[in-house]
Protein backbone atom coordinates (compact mmCIF):
# COMPACT_ATOMS: atom_id res chain seq x y z
CA UNK A 1 0.00 0.00 0.00
CA UNK A 2 1.23 3.45 -0.88
CA UNK A 3 1.51 5.73 1.93
CA UNK A 4 -1.03 9.02 2.52
CA UNK A 5 2.21 11.22 4.73
CA UNK A 6 4.30 11.72 1.41
CA UNK A 7 4.94 15.47 -0.17
CA UNK A 8 2.97 14.88 -3.01
CA UNK A 9 -0.20 13.87 -1.58
CA UNK A 10 -2.41 17.31 -1.44
CA UNK A 11 -5.52 16.07 0.64
CA UNK A 12 -6.84 13.27 2.68
CA UNK A 13 -9.32 10.83 1.15
CA UNK A 14 -8.95 8.47 3.86
CA UNK A 15 -11.84 8.48 4.67
CA UNK A 16 -13.57 7.51 0.59
CA UNK A 17 -11.10 5.19 0.30
CA UNK A 18 -12.22 3.38 3.69
CA UNK A 19 -16.15 3.66 2.28
CA UNK A 20 -15.04 2.37 -0.87
CA UNK A 21 -13.53 -0.76 0.49
CA UNK A 22 -17.09 -2.10 1.60
CA UNK A 23 -18.85 -4.36 -0.57
CA UNK A 24 -22.33 -2.12 0.26
CA UNK A 25 -20.91 0.75 -1.39
CA UNK A 26 -21.66 -0.67 -4.73
CA UNK A 27 -24.79 -1.19 -4.97
CA UNK A 28 -25.36 1.71 -7.56
CA UNK A 29 -23.69 -0.32 -9.80
CA UNK A 30 -26.57 -3.70 -9.88
CA UNK A 31 -25.78 -7.19 -8.68
CA UNK A 32 -22.65 -7.84 -10.74
CA UNK A 33 -20.91 -5.47 -8.38
CA UNK A 34 -21.12 -7.60 -5.65
CA UNK A 35 -18.80 -9.62 -2.92
CA UNK A 36 -15.16 -9.18 -1.53
CA UNK A 37 -14.06 -5.82 -2.48
CA UNK A 38 -10.19 -6.19 -3.29
CA UNK A 39 -8.12 -2.86 -2.80
CA UNK A 40 -5.02 -2.00 -5.18
CA UNK A 41 -2.79 0.90 -4.35
CA UNK A 42 -0.77 3.02 -6.70
CA UNK A 43 1.22 6.26 -6.34
CA UNK A 44 -1.42 7.88 -8.69
CA UNK A 45 -4.63 5.66 -8.00
CA UNK A 46 -6.75 3.20 -5.90
CA UNK A 47 -8.04 1.03 -7.90
CA UNK A 48 -11.08 -1.49 -6.23
CA UNK A 49 -12.28 -4.92 -7.89
CA UNK A 50 -16.03 -6.12 -7.13
CA UNK A 51 -17.76 -8.44 -9.17
CA UNK A 52 -17.28 -7.88 -12.34
CA UNK A 53 -16.30 -3.88 -11.99
CA UNK A 54 -13.72 -2.50 -11.57
CA UNK A 55 -13.70 0.97 -9.83
CA UNK A 56 -9.99 3.62 -10.29
CA UNK A 57 -9.92 6.70 -8.00
CA UNK A 58 -7.26 8.92 -8.83
CA UNK A 59 -5.38 9.87 -5.72
CA UNK A 60 -5.10 13.85 -4.40
CA UNK A 61 -1.18 13.68 -5.64
CA UNK A 62 0.50 16.50 -7.84
CA UNK A 63 4.30 15.72 -9.37
CA UNK A 64 5.99 17.77 -11.90
CA UNK A 65 4.19 15.26 -14.76
CA UNK A 66 0.74 14.75 -13.18
CA UNK A 67 -1.68 17.10 -11.21
CA UNK A 68 -4.58 15.39 -9.53
CA UNK A 69 -4.59 18.17 -6.73
CA UNK A 70 -8.67 19.53 -6.91
CA UNK A 71 -11.80 17.69 -7.19
CA UNK A 72 -12.56 19.25 -10.17
CA UNK A 73 -9.31 18.28 -11.86
CA UNK A 74 -9.75 14.53 -10.66
CA UNK A 75 -13.09 14.63 -12.42
CA UNK A 76 -11.52 16.02 -15.65
CA UNK A 77 -8.98 13.60 -15.63
CA UNK A 78 -11.94 10.67 -15.13
CA UNK A 79 -13.35 11.71 -18.10
CA UNK A 80 -10.06 12.15 -20.18
CA UNK A 81 -9.42 8.74 -19.07
CA UNK A 82 -12.59 7.25 -21.15
CA UNK A 83 -12.35 9.41 -23.56
CA UNK A 84 -8.85 8.35 -24.84
CA UNK A 85 -8.92 4.68 -23.50
CA UNK A 86 -12.34 4.25 -25.63
CA UNK A 87 -10.32 4.25 -28.58
CA UNK A 88 -8.70 0.84 -27.79
CA UNK A 89 -11.05 -0.47 -25.40
CA UNK A 90 -14.80 0.76 -25.77
CA UNK A 91 -16.19 -2.14 -24.17
CA UNK A 92 -14.07 -1.85 -20.62
CA UNK A 93 -14.39 1.88 -19.91
CA UNK A 94 -18.46 1.94 -18.81
CA UNK A 95 -18.07 5.29 -17.61
CA UNK A 96 -17.61 8.06 -14.38
CA UNK A 97 -19.91 7.94 -11.20
CA UNK A 98 -19.49 10.33 -7.89
CA UNK A 99 -18.84 8.82 -4.81
CA UNK A 100 -21.60 10.46 -2.40
CA UNK A 101 -22.99 10.59 1.03
CA UNK A 102 -25.82 8.38 2.13
CA UNK A 103 -28.71 9.35 3.96
CA UNK A 104 -27.29 7.79 7.23
CA UNK A 105 -24.12 9.45 6.43
CA UNK A 106 -22.04 6.99 4.89
CA UNK A 107 -20.62 6.95 1.65
CA UNK A 108 -21.04 5.30 -1.48
CA UNK A 109 -20.76 4.71 -5.02
CA UNK A 110 -23.40 7.06 -7.42
CA UNK A 111 -24.83 6.11 -10.88
CA UNK A 112 -22.37 5.49 -14.24
CA UNK A 113 -22.83 8.31 -16.63
CA UNK A 114 -20.69 9.51 -19.44
CA UNK A 115 -18.55 12.19 -18.74
CA UNK A 116 -20.33 14.42 -20.56
CA UNK A 117 -23.37 14.21 -19.05
CA UNK A 118 -24.65 16.24 -16.17
CA UNK A 119 -26.26 14.73 -13.52
CA UNK A 120 -28.04 16.29 -10.78
CA UNK A 121 -26.22 14.65 -7.86
CA UNK A 122 -22.65 16.11 -9.06
CA UNK A 123 -22.75 19.35 -6.64
CA UNK A 124 -22.47 16.70 -3.91
CA UNK A 125 -19.93 14.28 -4.95
CA UNK A 126 -16.84 13.97 -2.45
CA UNK A 127 -14.95 12.31 -5.33
CA UNK A 128 -15.09 10.64 -8.41
CA UNK A 129 -13.84 7.14 -9.94
CA UNK A 130 -13.71 5.76 -13.32
CA UNK A 131 -15.78 2.62 -13.42
CA UNK A 132 -14.70 -0.34 -15.81
CA UNK A 133 -15.75 -3.97 -17.14
CA UNK A 134 -13.61 -6.34 -14.94
CA UNK A 135 -11.82 -8.72 -17.32
CA UNK A 136 -10.16 -11.88 -16.10
CA UNK A 137 -6.50 -11.03 -15.06
CA UNK A 138 -4.89 -13.99 -16.04
CA UNK A 139 -5.59 -12.57 -19.70
CA UNK A 140 -2.97 -10.07 -18.69
CA UNK A 141 -0.15 -10.14 -21.56
CA UNK A 142 2.05 -9.61 -18.23
CA UNK A 143 0.46 -12.97 -16.80
CA UNK A 144 0.58 -14.77 -20.06
CA UNK A 145 4.39 -13.82 -20.50
CA UNK A 146 4.80 -15.76 -16.48
CA UNK A 147 3.32 -18.31 -18.25
CA UNK A 148 4.92 -18.42 -20.93
CA UNK A 149 1.61 -18.69 -23.05
CA UNK A 150 2.30 -15.11 -25.21
CA UNK A 151 1.79 -17.74 -28.51
CA UNK A 152 3.06 -16.62 -31.86
CA UNK A 153 -0.71 -16.25 -33.17
CA UNK A 154 -1.35 -13.61 -29.84
CA UNK A 155 2.07 -11.66 -31.08
CA UNK A 156 0.81 -11.80 -34.54
CA UNK A 157 -2.71 -10.52 -33.03
CA UNK A 158 -0.90 -8.06 -30.95
CA UNK A 159 1.33 -6.57 -33.75
CA UNK A 160 -1.82 -5.98 -35.80
CA UNK A 161 -3.44 -3.86 -33.29
CA UNK A 162 -0.84 -1.83 -32.55
CA UNK A 163 -0.19 -0.85 -36.25
CA UNK A 164 -3.87 -0.44 -36.56
CA UNK A 165 -4.27 2.11 -33.46
CA UNK A 166 -1.17 3.95 -34.17
CA UNK A 167 -2.44 4.72 -38.21
CA UNK A 168 -5.53 5.94 -36.60
CA UNK A 169 -3.93 8.06 -33.83
CA UNK A 170 -4.64 11.98 -34.08
CA UNK A 171 -1.59 13.15 -35.73
CA UNK A 172 -0.24 16.38 -34.00
CA UNK A 173 2.70 18.64 -34.80
CA UNK A 174 2.54 20.55 -31.56
CA UNK A 175 4.60 17.98 -29.29
CA UNK A 176 8.49 16.00 -29.87
CA UNK A 177 10.23 18.07 -32.02
CA UNK A 178 13.64 17.95 -31.90
CA UNK A 179 14.26 20.41 -29.01
CA UNK A 180 11.65 18.68 -26.79
CA UNK A 181 12.85 15.59 -27.59
CA UNK A 182 16.42 16.91 -26.32
CA UNK A 183 15.16 18.65 -23.50
CA UNK A 184 13.20 15.32 -22.03
CA UNK A 185 16.35 13.42 -22.76
CA UNK A 186 18.17 15.82 -20.35
CA UNK A 187 15.71 15.60 -18.04
CA UNK A 188 15.40 11.80 -17.80
CA UNK A 189 18.91 11.77 -17.04
CA UNK A 190 18.83 14.46 -14.07
CA UNK A 191 15.99 11.86 -12.81
CA UNK A 192 18.46 9.16 -13.10
CA UNK A 193 21.20 10.84 -11.54
CA UNK A 194 19.06 11.74 -8.44
CA UNK A 195 18.56 8.12 -8.04
CA UNK A 196 22.37 7.43 -6.98
CA UNK A 197 21.69 6.08 -4.01
CA UNK A 198 19.63 3.09 -5.34
CA UNK A 199 21.02 2.58 -9.06
CA UNK A 200 24.65 1.66 -9.92
CA UNK A 201 26.54 5.84 -10.14
CA UNK A 202 29.14 4.43 -12.75
CA UNK A 203 26.26 2.66 -14.85
CA UNK A 204 24.43 6.28 -15.03
CA UNK A 205 27.59 8.17 -15.97
CA UNK A 206 28.05 5.91 -19.07
CA UNK A 207 24.44 6.04 -19.98
CA UNK A 208 24.45 10.28 -19.31
CA UNK A 209 27.46 10.16 -21.87
CA UNK A 210 26.26 7.60 -24.39
CA UNK A 211 22.58 8.39 -24.52
CA UNK A 212 23.26 12.26 -25.88
CA UNK A 213 25.84 10.66 -28.32
CA UNK A 214 23.95 8.59 -29.79
CA UNK A 215 21.13 11.21 -30.08
CA UNK A 216 22.71 13.93 -31.53
CA UNK A 217 22.77 13.15 -35.17
CA UNK A 218 19.92 12.07 -35.06
CA UNK A 219 17.65 15.03 -34.22
CA UNK A 220 17.57 16.19 -37.70
CA UNK A 221 15.43 12.52 -37.89
CA UNK A 222 13.89 13.56 -34.92
CA UNK A 223 12.25 16.60 -36.68
CA UNK A 224 11.64 15.39 -40.07
CA UNK A 225 9.43 12.40 -38.11
CA UNK A 226 7.04 15.12 -36.12
CA UNK A 227 6.63 17.44 -39.43
CA UNK A 228 5.59 13.68 -41.55
CA UNK A 229 3.05 13.15 -39.12
CA UNK A 230 5.22 10.36 -36.87
CA UNK A 231 3.64 11.97 -34.22
CA UNK A 232 0.80 11.33 -32.75
CA UNK A 233 -1.76 10.80 -29.53
CA UNK A 234 -1.09 7.45 -28.68
CA UNK A 235 -0.95 5.43 -25.45
CA UNK A 236 2.15 6.48 -23.71
CA UNK A 237 2.33 3.47 -21.38
CA UNK A 238 2.44 0.88 -23.49
CA UNK A 239 3.86 -2.35 -21.85
CA UNK A 240 2.31 -6.13 -20.72
CA UNK A 241 0.27 -4.68 -17.86
CA UNK A 242 -1.82 -2.55 -19.74
CA UNK A 243 -2.55 -5.08 -22.75
CA UNK A 244 -5.09 -7.83 -21.87
CA UNK A 245 -7.08 -10.20 -23.79
CA UNK A 246 -11.20 -8.90 -24.45
CA UNK A 247 -12.79 -11.62 -26.39
CA UNK A 248 -9.89 -13.38 -27.01
CA UNK A 249 -8.33 -10.33 -28.81
CA UNK A 250 -5.28 -8.19 -27.52
CA UNK A 251 -6.69 -5.22 -26.04
CA UNK A 252 -4.94 -2.05 -24.93
CA UNK A 253 -6.00 -0.16 -21.44
CA UNK A 254 -5.31 2.73 -19.27
CA UNK A 255 -3.88 4.84 -21.75
CA UNK A 256 -2.12 8.17 -20.09
CA UNK A 257 -4.40 10.72 -19.96
CA UNK A 258 -3.07 13.22 -17.22
CA UNK A 259 -0.15 14.56 -19.56
CA UNK A 260 -0.62 15.41 -23.44
CA UNK A 261 3.25 15.78 -23.64
CA UNK A 262 4.06 12.00 -22.32
CA UNK A 263 1.50 10.22 -24.95
CA UNK A 264 1.72 12.78 -27.74
CA UNK A 265 5.24 11.07 -29.25
CA UNK A 266 6.44 9.23 -32.44
CA UNK A 267 4.35 5.95 -32.84
CA UNK A 268 7.89 3.95 -32.64
CA UNK A 269 8.66 5.76 -29.48
CA UNK A 270 5.34 4.29 -28.49
CA UNK A 271 5.83 0.75 -29.52
CA UNK A 272 9.54 0.85 -27.74
CA UNK A 273 7.60 0.73 -24.09
CA UNK A 274 6.25 -3.15 -25.25
CA UNK A 275 9.93 -4.10 -26.52
CA UNK A 276 11.69 -2.95 -24.07
CA UNK A 277 9.63 -4.45 -21.52
CA UNK A 278 9.48 -7.92 -23.51
CA UNK A 279 13.59 -7.67 -23.95
CA UNK A 280 14.14 -6.84 -20.06
CA UNK A 281 12.05 -10.02 -19.46
CA UNK A 282 13.96 -12.25 -21.46
CA UNK A 283 11.83 -12.27 -24.35
CA UNK A 284 13.94 -10.97 -27.11
CA UNK A 285 12.58 -13.22 -29.84
CA UNK A 286 9.23 -11.84 -28.60
CA UNK A 287 9.78 -8.77 -28.97
CA UNK A 288 12.05 -9.19 -32.36
CA UNK A 289 8.74 -10.82 -33.38
CA UNK A 290 6.38 -8.29 -32.40
CA UNK A 291 8.54 -5.78 -34.08
CA UNK A 292 8.79 -7.19 -37.58
CA UNK A 293 4.96 -7.99 -37.65
CA UNK A 294 4.55 -3.99 -37.04
CA UNK A 295 6.67 -3.44 -39.41
CA UNK A 296 5.58 -5.62 -42.19
CA UNK A 297 2.14 -3.51 -41.67
CA UNK A 298 2.34 -0.49 -41.25
CA UNK A 299 5.14 1.88 -43.25
CA UNK A 300 4.73 5.03 -41.63
CA UNK A 301 5.45 8.47 -42.93
CA UNK A 302 6.44 8.42 -46.71
CA UNK A 303 9.16 11.43 -45.61
CA UNK A 304 10.40 10.04 -42.57
CA UNK A 305 9.78 5.81 -43.14
CA UNK A 306 9.74 3.41 -40.14
CA UNK A 307 13.07 1.52 -41.50
CA UNK A 308 14.86 4.21 -41.59
CA UNK A 309 13.70 5.81 -38.07
CA UNK A 310 15.05 2.65 -36.30
CA UNK A 311 18.21 4.32 -36.08
CA UNK A 312 16.54 6.16 -32.74
CA UNK A 313 15.39 2.57 -31.36
CA UNK A 314 18.50 2.03 -29.74
CA UNK A 315 17.88 5.73 -27.86
CA UNK A 316 14.00 4.62 -27.36
CA UNK A 317 14.70 1.34 -26.00
CA UNK A 318 17.62 3.47 -23.46
CA UNK A 319 15.01 6.17 -22.27
CA UNK A 320 12.02 3.59 -21.66
CA UNK A 321 14.45 1.59 -19.51
CA UNK A 322 16.09 4.50 -17.78
CA UNK A 323 12.49 6.16 -16.89
CA UNK A 324 11.41 2.71 -15.14
CA UNK A 325 15.44 2.77 -13.83
CA UNK A 326 14.46 5.85 -11.92
CA UNK A 327 10.32 5.59 -11.58
CA UNK A 328 11.29 2.53 -9.96
CA UNK A 329 14.09 3.65 -7.83
CA UNK A 330 11.86 6.44 -6.56
CA UNK A 331 9.45 4.02 -5.54
CA UNK A 332 12.07 2.20 -3.66
CA UNK A 333 13.08 5.19 -1.48
CA UNK A 334 9.18 5.60 -0.20
CA UNK A 335 8.66 2.26 0.47
CA UNK A 336 6.95 0.87 3.48
CA UNK A 337 8.88 -2.14 4.40
CA UNK A 338 12.32 -3.40 3.31
CA UNK A 339 10.89 -6.70 0.99
CA UNK A 340 9.41 -3.52 -1.19
CA UNK A 341 12.23 -1.79 -0.58
CA UNK A 342 15.08 -4.61 -1.95
CA UNK A 343 12.56 -5.77 -4.67
CA UNK A 344 11.87 -2.08 -5.92
CA UNK A 345 15.60 -1.58 -6.08
CA UNK A 346 16.32 -4.60 -8.01
CA UNK A 347 13.95 -3.85 -10.56
CA UNK A 348 15.35 -0.39 -10.95
CA UNK A 349 18.66 -1.98 -11.51
CA UNK A 350 17.91 -4.13 -13.82
CA UNK A 351 15.75 -1.83 -15.95
CA UNK A 352 19.46 0.53 -15.75
CA UNK A 353 21.26 -2.32 -16.66
CA UNK A 354 19.09 -2.50 -19.74
CA UNK A 355 19.75 1.12 -20.54
CA UNK A 356 23.17 0.50 -20.32
CA UNK A 357 23.23 -2.11 -23.16
CA UNK A 358 20.61 -0.37 -25.46
CA UNK A 359 23.26 2.42 -25.93
CA UNK A 360 26.51 0.01 -26.81
CA UNK A 361 24.46 -1.45 -29.75
CA UNK A 362 26.69 -4.55 -31.83
CA UNK A 363 27.29 -3.34 -35.50
CA UNK A 364 24.94 -4.37 -38.30
CA UNK A 365 24.89 -6.81 -40.37
CA UNK A 366 23.49 -8.34 -43.27
CA UNK A 367 22.10 -12.34 -43.25
CA UNK A 368 20.88 -13.76 -46.31
CA UNK A 369 18.93 -17.04 -46.34
CA UNK A 370 17.35 -18.04 -50.02
CA UNK A 371 16.14 -21.42 -50.88
CA UNK A 372 13.32 -23.25 -52.87
CA UNK A 373 9.59 -22.54 -51.66
CA UNK A 374 8.80 -24.55 -48.57
CA UNK A 375 12.63 -24.92 -47.45
CA UNK A 376 11.91 -23.22 -43.87
CA UNK A 377 13.50 -19.72 -44.84
CA UNK A 378 11.19 -17.73 -43.12
CA UNK A 379 11.23 -20.31 -40.27
CA UNK A 380 15.56 -19.76 -39.88
CA UNK A 381 14.92 -15.99 -40.23
CA UNK A 382 12.42 -15.79 -37.09
CA UNK A 383 14.64 -18.03 -35.11
CA UNK A 384 18.16 -15.95 -36.00
CA UNK A 385 16.66 -12.46 -36.10
CA UNK A 386 16.46 -11.58 -32.41
CA UNK A 387 20.50 -12.44 -31.91
CA UNK A 388 21.51 -10.58 -34.61
CA UNK A 389 22.42 -6.49 -34.40
CA UNK A 390 20.95 -4.03 -32.15
CA UNK A 391 17.67 -4.70 -29.77
CA UNK A 392 15.37 -5.77 -30.99
CA UNK A 393 17.44 -7.92 -33.50
CA UNK A 394 17.11 -8.14 -37.20
CA UNK A 395 14.60 -5.94 -39.43
CA UNK A 396 13.60 -9.37 -42.00
CA UNK A 397 13.26 -8.52 -45.50
CA UNK A 398 10.32 -10.95 -47.21
CA UNK A 399 10.16 -10.83 -50.64
CA UNK A 400 6.60 -12.24 -50.12
CA UNK A 401 5.73 -9.33 -47.88
CA UNK A 402 7.17 -6.84 -50.12
CA UNK A 403 5.75 -8.19 -53.78
CA UNK A 404 2.31 -7.47 -52.06
CA UNK A 405 3.14 -4.31 -50.67
CA UNK A 406 4.38 -3.00 -54.11
CA UNK A 407 1.06 -4.34 -55.62
CA UNK A 408 -0.99 -2.63 -52.87
CA UNK A 409 -2.29 -5.50 -50.95
CA UNK A 410 -2.18 -6.39 -47.49
CA UNK A 411 0.32 -9.01 -46.47
CA UNK A 412 -2.24 -11.50 -46.07
CA UNK A 413 -3.55 -11.73 -49.14
CA UNK A 414 -3.37 -13.63 -52.00
CA UNK A 415 -2.17 -12.09 -55.21
CA UNK A 416 -3.38 -13.49 -59.05
CA UNK A 417 -0.85 -14.21 -61.58
CA UNK A 418 0.56 -11.51 -62.76
CA UNK A 419 2.15 -10.50 -59.45
CA UNK A 420 4.86 -13.36 -59.99
CA UNK A 421 5.70 -12.50 -63.52
CA UNK A 422 9.33 -11.88 -64.47
CA UNK A 423 9.11 -8.01 -63.76
CA UNK A 424 7.21 -8.30 -60.80
CA UNK A 425 9.46 -9.94 -59.51
CA UNK A 426 12.54 -7.45 -60.64
CA UNK A 427 10.85 -5.04 -58.72
CA UNK A 428 10.34 -7.03 -55.80
CA UNK A 429 14.17 -7.88 -55.15
CA UNK A 430 15.30 -3.81 -56.46
CA UNK A 431 12.66 -3.35 -53.15
CA UNK A 432 14.32 -5.55 -51.09
CA UNK A 433 17.55 -4.46 -51.70
CA UNK A 434 15.92 -0.77 -51.18
CA UNK A 435 14.77 -1.43 -47.68
CA UNK A 436 17.74 -3.94 -46.65
CA UNK A 437 19.91 -0.61 -47.73
CA UNK A 438 17.68 1.61 -45.17
CA UNK A 439 17.49 -1.14 -42.33
CA UNK A 440 21.42 -1.40 -42.71
CA UNK A 441 21.67 2.92 -42.96
CA UNK A 442 19.97 2.97 -39.61
CA UNK A 443 22.48 0.85 -37.70
CA UNK A 444 20.22 -2.50 -38.03
CA UNK A 445 20.81 -6.00 -38.98
CA UNK A 446 18.58 -6.90 -41.70
CA UNK A 447 17.89 -10.60 -43.02
CA UNK A 448 16.46 -11.13 -46.77
CA UNK A 449 14.28 -13.61 -46.81
CA UNK A 450 14.00 -14.85 -50.10
CA UNK A 451 13.54 -17.50 -52.79
CA UNK A 452 17.50 -16.23 -54.48
CA UNK A 453 17.05 -18.83 -56.77
CA UNK A 454 18.95 -16.70 -59.84
CA UNK A 455 23.13 -15.89 -59.94
CA UNK A 456 22.45 -12.30 -60.29
CA UNK A 457 19.76 -11.61 -57.23
CA UNK A 458 22.53 -13.31 -54.79
CA UNK A 459 24.99 -11.38 -56.08
CA UNK A 460 23.33 -8.19 -56.23
CA UNK A 461 22.57 -8.83 -52.01
CA UNK A 462 26.41 -9.70 -51.57
CA UNK A 463 26.76 -6.29 -53.24
CA UNK A 464 25.19 -4.20 -50.91
CA UNK A 465 27.13 -5.72 -48.24
CA UNK A 466 30.20 -4.63 -49.57
CA UNK A 467 28.52 -1.16 -50.46
CA UNK A 468 27.49 -0.63 -46.69
CA UNK A 469 30.45 -2.15 -45.36
CA UNK A 470 28.89 -4.54 -43.00
CA UNK A 471 29.78 -8.43 -42.52
CA UNK A 472 27.29 -10.90 -44.55
CA UNK A 473 26.53 -13.89 -44.42
CA UNK A 474 24.39 -15.99 -47.25
CA UNK A 475 23.08 -19.20 -46.27
CA UNK A 476 20.97 -21.64 -49.09
CA UNK A 477 17.92 -23.66 -47.85
CA UNK A 478 18.20 -27.19 -49.48
CA UNK A 479 15.09 -29.67 -48.97
CA UNK A 480 13.64 -32.86 -50.53
CA UNK A 481 10.78 -32.15 -52.76
CA UNK A 482 8.15 -34.42 -50.23
CA UNK A 483 9.26 -32.24 -47.29
CA UNK A 484 8.94 -29.09 -49.21
CA UNK A 485 5.38 -30.13 -50.06
CA UNK A 486 4.46 -31.02 -47.22
CA UNK A 487 5.26 -27.75 -45.48
CA UNK A 488 3.60 -25.21 -48.05
CA UNK A 489 0.45 -27.91 -47.61
CA UNK A 490 0.62 -27.11 -44.20
CA UNK A 491 0.53 -23.27 -44.20
CA UNK A 492 -2.21 -21.26 -42.84
CA UNK A 493 -2.02 -17.60 -42.48
CA UNK A 494 1.69 -16.79 -43.84
CA UNK A 495 2.53 -14.26 -46.58
CA UNK A 496 3.31 -16.92 -49.22
CA UNK A 497 0.95 -17.98 -51.90
CA UNK A 498 3.06 -20.35 -52.41
CA UNK A 499 1.46 -24.06 -52.75
CA UNK A 500 2.44 -27.49 -54.51
CA UNK A 501 2.35 -26.52 -57.84
CA UNK A 502 4.80 -23.97 -57.10
CA UNK A 503 7.16 -26.20 -55.58
CA UNK A 504 7.37 -28.38 -58.40
CA UNK A 505 7.63 -25.85 -61.09
CA UNK A 506 11.20 -24.55 -59.08
CA UNK A 507 12.77 -27.92 -59.01
CA UNK A 508 13.32 -26.94 -62.71
CA UNK A 509 14.99 -23.57 -62.07
CA UNK A 510 18.62 -23.40 -63.26
CA UNK A 511 19.87 -22.12 -59.99
CA UNK A 512 23.74 -21.57 -61.21
CA UNK A 513 26.45 -21.84 -59.17
CA UNK A 514 25.75 -21.23 -55.33
CA UNK A 515 28.49 -19.96 -53.55
CA UNK A 516 26.89 -19.43 -50.14
CA UNK A 517 26.99 -22.49 -47.22
CA UNK A 518 23.81 -24.61 -47.86
CA UNK A 519 22.11 -26.56 -44.88
CA UNK A 520 19.99 -29.62 -45.72
CA UNK A 521 16.31 -27.97 -44.57
CA UNK A 522 15.23 -31.53 -44.35
CA UNK A 523 15.91 -32.28 -40.35
CA UNK A 524 14.21 -31.02 -37.67
CA UNK A 525 14.11 -26.88 -37.03
CA UNK A 526 16.25 -27.26 -34.11
CA UNK A 527 19.05 -29.03 -36.17
CA UNK A 528 18.81 -26.43 -39.03
CA UNK A 529 18.97 -23.46 -36.93
CA UNK A 530 21.79 -24.47 -34.56
CA UNK A 531 23.99 -25.09 -38.13
CA UNK A 532 22.93 -21.89 -39.27
CA UNK A 533 24.09 -20.31 -35.68
CA UNK A 534 27.06 -22.11 -35.78
CA UNK A 535 27.92 -20.48 -39.67
CA UNK A 536 27.11 -16.98 -38.06
CA UNK A 537 29.53 -17.77 -35.31
CA UNK A 538 31.93 -18.45 -38.19
CA UNK A 539 31.38 -15.15 -39.80
CA UNK A 540 31.57 -13.29 -36.95
CA UNK A 541 28.04 -12.66 -36.32
CA UNK A 542 25.43 -13.54 -33.05
CA UNK A 543 22.33 -15.25 -33.74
Amino acid sequence: MVAEHHDFVVEDQGAVLAALEQPGAYAALGEGAAGTVRRIDTQSAVVFLVGDRAVKLKRAVRFPFLDFGTLARRRAMCAAEIEVNRRSAPTLYLGIAPVLTSNDGTLRLGSVREPDVTVGDEAQAREWAVVMQRFDEASLFVRLAERQALTPELLVALAAALARFHDSAPVSHAHAGAQDYERSVAADLVELRARDAVLDAAATGTIAERLPAVLKPLLPLVQRRQQAGAVRRVHGDLHLRNICLVDGAPTLFDAIEFNDRICTIDVLYDLAFLLMDLDRRDMAAQANFVLNHYLWRSDGPVDAPHLEALALMPSWLARRACIRAFVEGAAAEIADDAAARERRVGEARAYQQAALRFVQPPPPALIAIGGLSGSGKTTLAVALAPGLGAAPGAVIVRSDIERKRLAGLPWDARLPPEGYTQAASARTYAELLRRARIVLAAGHAVIVDAVSSRPDERAAIEALARDAGVPFLGIWLDTPLDVARQRVDRRTGDASDAGAAVVERQRGYDLGDITWPRIDAGHGVERVVAQARALLSAAGARG
